[in-house]
């Protein structure tokens, strides 16, 4: 059974959930706005021959929104802090989204890491990432899609309100093919409270708008090149449909998936330590294929050299 547990660092209280087993030890790191819930169905199928451990970063889930600002170099220290209080320093991270750029850093700047996953990682990258559109139909995609996400983040609605967002995130679930059941915990954790008792989704605004302009600074792909130890980069073919009202983000996506598919080749090919794989699901694909990601991961540590 799965235990939870807090570990303090810092200026944050930190929810951690040791799913239990035994094996190459793992830490699942979520992504942005999501919690450790995300993991529990890939979480089930690697305890029989991992060691397996989750967490919430800062300012998500059950974790404390912390008194500094959320940076990425803070967000480093936390995990740091997780594998040694759970006496696994050497663990393989394992990240969705925010959380795989996350692993990815974290083994760029922790030589000893044995290896990390990116899944679906790639935020929304550089305007030389997409393909077929004209540099200033980029610039003003990515321009909207950033105060698209800033107007969204920690937006507070009133408490009736909360059957409205599982009526979306169940309709998201029909679309994707997923019971909207497992949703209901990673609802559940987020759940925030205003001064004036209206809801909202953590992170609250303000760590929430902190959090996307850390991800603006990064640069993946020079993190990518840097990085030494092994990598295993998954990404996903399907967009999910936005709505009519999101059409142009819709394409925006698609000529970053394309643009994508170019340059993680050419990384791959240059970086031998470096794979690439790709997997039919969509950026939900921790919901979508929980089984075929968990084989995937088992047959990632089962490659490690465990010795160095």
């Amino acid at each position: 059974m799965p235990t939870d547990l807090t570990v303090d660092h810092a200026d944050v209280t930190l929810a951690v959930r040791d799913h239990g087993g035994s094996g190459v030890p793992l830490l699942l790191i979520h992504g942005a706005g999501r919690t450790l819930a995300d993991w529990s169905g890939i979480a089930e199928e690697l305890v029989a021959d991992h060691r397996v451990l989750s967490m919430d970063l800062r300012a998500h889930g059950r974790s404390e929104r912390g008194t500094e600002r959320w940076t990425s170099a803070a967000v480093l220290g936390d995990i740091e802090a997780v594998l040694n209080a759970c006496g696994v320093p050497e663990a393989v991270l394992v990240g969705h989204s925010l959380g795989g750029m996350l692993a990815a850093l974290y083994a760029d700047a922790h030589p000893h890491t044995p290896g990390a996953i990116n899944l679906d990682g790639f935020g929304l990258g550089r305007p030389e990432h997409y393909a077929g559109l004209d540099p200033q139909t980029v610039a003003e995609g990515l321009d909207r899609a950033r105060q698209f996400a800033r107007a969204a983040s920690g937006q507070a609605f009133p408490p009736e309100g909360l059957e409205t967002v599982r009526a979306q995130q169940a309709a998201m679930a029909d679309q994707l093919g997923f019971a909207p059941e497992l949703l209901e915990e990673g609802i559940q954790r987020s759940l925030g409270e205003t001064g004036d008792g209206q809801l909202y989704l953590r992170p609250e605004r303000e760590r929430g708008v902190e959090m996307l302009d850390a991800l603006e600074e990064l640069d993946m792909f020079a993190v990518y090149r840097r990085l030494t130890r092994p990598l295993l980069l998954v990404r996903g073919t399907r967009l999910a449909d936005q709505g009519p009202e999101l059409a142009w983000f819709g394409e925006l996506m698609a000529a970053h998936l394309k643009g994508l598919e170019t340059h993680l080749a050419a990384l791959a090919a240059d970086r031998p330590h470096i794979a690439v794989h790709t997997l039919d699901a969509s950026h939900a694909m921790l919901l979508e294929r929980p089984r075929a990601l968990a084989e995937l991961v088992r047959s990632f540590t089962s490659g490690l050299d465990l010795r160095s």
